[in-house]
Parts: structure tokens; sequence; C-alpha cells
């Protein structure tokens, strides 16, 4: 796809730990505008964008999935826990825009080349919406998590492998940004504590509220 091509220079990376990597501006307002128009086409269906229950209790954000559903706590192909439809396909643009972050973030050409992810949780987040520590360890495979951010700044809290306490590192997440964390980060817990109103970039797509992408490997075959 010619619009995610290298066009404008990304903002100054940070690695607020071991195998993560944060590369701010990384999407251009063309792009974020771009995936938005995509985030509407997957919120229509066959599976609707939902709240999941996490024990019983329905998060704040909302959640529409690409090749694999999630639910807590396993992927499954049929979205058995709202329609039972089967969701929408990993698309091949996703995958090389998986690529282009990782090439973009340092990591050898072979680790690029064989990074294929086959699943997206594309997470909405209105003003009050919340995301608590947590770890992304529903995938068998260890393969980096892409995350791509469009909309309202948030507040990324990025902690360390062992348990949900400090030390974790609080980061300012804006519109266009890239945060990779694979290697000895892979699970670390992370959530978003806070989302920051009308801090959407101009031209971005999204009036208000925040978009998240994250690209995952579950290692799953049908």
């Amino acid at each position: 796809m010619t619009l995610f091509t290298p066009d404008l220079g990304p903002g100054e990376r940070s690695e607020p730990g071991p195998g993560a990597i944060l590369i701010p501006s990384w999407l251009n307002l063309e792009q974020q505008e771009w995936v938005v128009g995509q985030f509407r086409c997957w919120t229509q269906g066959p599976v609707p964008i939902r709240a999941a229950k996490v024990r019983g209790h329905e998060m704040s954000v909302r959640t529409v999935c690409l090749g694999w559903h999630w639910q807590p706590y396993k992927y499954t192909r049929e979205a058995t826990d709202v329609n039972g439809a089967r969701v929408l396909p990993f698309p091949d643009w996703m995958v090389r825009l998986g690529r282009r972050a990782l090439r973009d973030a340092g990591y050898p050409e072979d680790q690029v080349n064989a990074y294929t992810p086959d699943t997206a949780l594309v997470n909405y987040y209105d003003a009050s919406a919340r995301l608590g520590m947590h770890q992304d360890k529903d995938e068998r495979s260890l393969a980096p998590v892409v995350s791509l951010s469009v909309g309202d700044d948030c507040t990324f809290r990025f902690g360390n492998t062992e348990h949900r306490g400090k030390p974790y590192t609080d980061l300012r997440l804006r519109s266009g940004d890239l945060f990779i964390f694979g290697g000895a980060s892979r699970l670390a817990y992370h959530g978003v504590t806070r989302v920051h109103p009308c801090t959407a970039a101009d031209g971005c797509g999204l009036d208000t509220g925040r978009i998240n992408i994250t690209m995952r490997t579950t290692g799953l075959t049908d």
C-alpha cells in the first residue's frame, strides 16, 4: 500500500525498557486519517465493537478484533461471546506495516522479514476509559507487539515483568505514535491510566477519543 511509505521523519525515539521502543509521530496525518476510516469499517461488522467482560466486569475500553477474536483469556476465530460470527481477516497491509515498524525500530532484517502478525486488537477509548495493568500473555508466540495510537493523547504506564507495581514509567502517547515491546519487555505489565480529551491532532480523522491498534502473533493455527 503506497499510503504507508516513509515520507515524514519520525520524532526522536526513546527506549523505556529493554526491547521497548517509542517512536513519536511515526504515522503522518494522512495515514492516521486513513486508519480511522478503516476502523469505522471494522466496527460495522461482522462482529460489532464491544466491551469485553473480564471476571464478570465490563471493560471501559471497547474492542474490535481482526484475524482472531480475543476474549478473556483466549483467542477464537468466531466471536462466541458476542454474536458467533467469524471476525474479519487480518489485512495484508497490516503485516507490511508491522514489518516496517520493526525495521524503523532497528530490528535485524531477518527478524523483520519473519514477523507475521495474525491478529489485531483495535481498542477505542472515550474520555473516561482506562485499562488496568496487565500482561499480553494469551499468545503462544512471544513475537513483538506493535502498537499504534490515533486521536487523543493518553498516559500509558509501562511497567516490569514481575508484577503490577513499581518500577514503571508513565509515557504520553500521542496521535501517530508507534510503540513496540518485545524481547525482555514482551511480557511487561502495562496499562492506560488516563485519556486526555481535546488533544487529538487536527486532521487525524478522529474528533474525540483514542484508537489504539496492537498487532500480535498468536502462534495459533486453524
